[in-house]
């Protein structure tokens, strides 16, 4: 999640930033928040329960974040796994053109690719046979 600087030094970074993604932790939070008072209406203060409520959705937040971290940690491990798999295993692409035996298999964020001993490349996906 990326969130914009909070004081004007880092405004002046702004290319920096740009470049490498910032990610939020709690001293951004607390930043934000002594940036959010300092800027506050002085005839409308905000409440205390305000940010209690503030601090629990940022908690929530990067639960979150985490959890969607580990979870594509274990979809890649299971894909390594299931790729592996397939070596040495006669495969037939999805229009049946090209059949073969698989001499490694590629993984790509996109998906995953066997190579034939042939040389040849088949994306696995819906319609191709493994035998």
């Amino acid at each position: 999640m990326n969130v914009p600087s909070a004081t004007a030094t880092q405004t002046q970074n702004q290319t920096a930033a740009t470049a490498a993604p910032q990610t939020v932790d709690y001293q951004s939070f607390l930043r934000l928040l002594v940036a959010e008072m300092k800027n506050q209406d002085p005839t409308s203060p905000m409440e205390s329960t305000d940010y209690v409520a503030q601090l629990a959705t940022f908690s929530q937040v990067e639960q979150s974040v985490q959890i969607n971290t580990k979870l594509d940690q274990i979809l890649q491990a299971s894909a390594l796994a299931q790729a592996g798999s397939l070596v040495g295993r006669e495969i037939t692409s999805a229009d049946g053109s090209i059949t073969g035996k698989v001499a490694e298999v590629r993984l790509y964020s996109d998906g995953v690719m066997a190579v034939l001993e042939s040389g040849d490349k088949i994306p696995v996906g819906p319609g191709v046979v493994i035998r």
